[in-house]
């Protein structure tokens, strides 16, 4: 190597020895988890992803810490898991708010503070007849509408109802002002974007159109007249007869004329509820696994609230997968395995497990990564995969010690995050 060479690399040698120091002397600062910002100034936080990605668990946490920092709080879940649902007080089914009892939870006058937790598990059924409450013009179109069939199956099994009747209640909520925050766990369904396209698919199920097919047949049932109607050329009537059989299309035309005169006020909530969405003291946190298929849900999700202006608040991606370093390994034990045997075979597999696990984490950042590129300026928040399922309080603290952590951030990192 001659000298000018030599004389380069020493210099490499100590401009990156400077670096090093330099990182030393400038430790990483940290960024305030997007969530923190959202659990102290917003209204409504709606918790949105495919089924299976930790969104009951996250409201909850959600929830509890925004009722732990002096709001007057409640969440309003979907069918948890049967322990997580204990430790809500929501054993029993109950379609209205219920103050959470636990050790350390703040409640409305027990002197602790101003925040208050309260929880509530929807009541699907018991929600969709108190809207027909709200809108019958009297107690004989009440009474014929909760009486009939085809009604008790649409309020209980029709895809989308989850999704409309929870936004029906969280508009009751919000109107009733009793509450600082409303953090909302959406309803298991297959793909993210079901929450949004659910409830116009029951509107369009119950427009008047319906109205002018069924109401005159449904009139002239003794007839025999709508034995020979031909329903089966449109859309909603090929649901219907999916969803109840044609031995029921007499009950159906019955509904959609006790239904008369209704839809309007449906329509006119649901678009009040849709622009409630909308505003800025709402945040959407969407809720995603390092999977591809859940990532890849999330992207579209974020795209479609970007298209619909509603606005995005946060990305949490659950059961991140984390490789440590391997710790030096001290020379004497080195040589002591360098003679083979069950300790070194034992070492050879443990390095195989972890390289195993550094290529699973690197996948996972890659695909973080790319749906980042896809969907830029939104907080991400990264919490790792934890040693047990969140089913108690405690564990809902620690699934928030960890949502809620600062974001380390590396000097001169192009995305601010290390």
């Amino acid at each position: 190597m001659n000298a000018n060479a030599n004389a380069k690399a020493n210099a490499n040698a100590n401009a990156k020895a400077n670096a090093k120091a330099d990182r030393k002397a400038r430790p990483e600062r940290d960024s305030a988890s997007p969530l923190l910002e959202i659990v102290e100034n917003a209204r409504i936080v709606i918790c949105c992803g495919s089924g299976g990605v930790g969104k009951t668990s996250t409201a909850a946490a959600v929830a509890l810490r925004a009722a732990e920092r002096g709001r007057r709080t409640c969440v309003l879940t979907i069918d948890p898991a049967r322990r997580l649902a204990q430790a809500l007080g929501l054993d029993l089914l109950a379609n209205t708010p219920k103050p959470v009892r636990g050790k350390g939870v703040p409640s409305a006058g027990d002197g602790a503070g101003p925040g208050s937790l309260d929880a509530m598990m929807l009541d699907m059924r018991r929600t969709f007849d108190e809207v027909i409450e709200r809108y019958a013009r009297d107690e004989e179109q009440l009474d014929r509408i909760l009486a009939n069939r085809f009604y008790q199956r649409l309020s209980s099994t029709l895809a989308g109802t989850h999704e409309y009747m929870a936004m029906e209640k969280l508009y009751e909520l919000h109107e009733s002002h009793r509450y600082d925050l409303l953090v909302v766990d959406t309803p298991p369904t297959r793909s993210a974007l079901d929450f949004l396209d659910a409830p116009d698919r029951l509107n369009e199920l119950l427009d008047a159109r319906a109205f002018r097919l069924l109401i005159a047949p449904a009139r002239r049932v003794g007839g025999g007249y709508l034995k020979g109607l031909n329903l089966a050329t449109t859309a909603m009537t090929r649901m219907v007869r999916r969803l109840t059989g044609s031995e029921l299309l007499a009950e159906v035309g019955e509904f959609f004329a006790a239904f008369e005169g209704m839809y309007d006020g449906f329509k006119e909530r649901a678009q009040r509820v849709y622009e409630l969405l909308k505003l800025g003291s709402t945040a959407f946190v969407v809720v995603a696994t390092p999977e591809a298929g859940a990532l890849r849900e999330a992207g579209y999700f974020a795209n479609r609230l970007a298209a619909d202006r509603m606005p995005l608040g946060a990305l949490v991606v659950n059961r991140v997968h984390q490789a440590r370093p391997i710790p030096e390994v001290p020379a004497s034990a080195l040589e002591r395995l360098a003679g083979g045997g069950a300790d070194a075979r034992l070492l050879a597999e443990l390095l195989e497990q972890h390289h195993a696990l550094e290529a699973l984490a690197a996948a996972e950042q890659e695909r973080i990564a790319s749906l980042l590129a896809r969907v830029p300026n939104i907080g991400v928040v990264q919490v790792p995969l934890l040693a047990d399922d969140v089913h108690d309080l405690a564990g809902l603290r620690r699934l928030g010690a960890r949502l809620f952590a600062p974001i380390p951030v590396s000097p001169g990192h192009p995305d601010g995050v290390g």
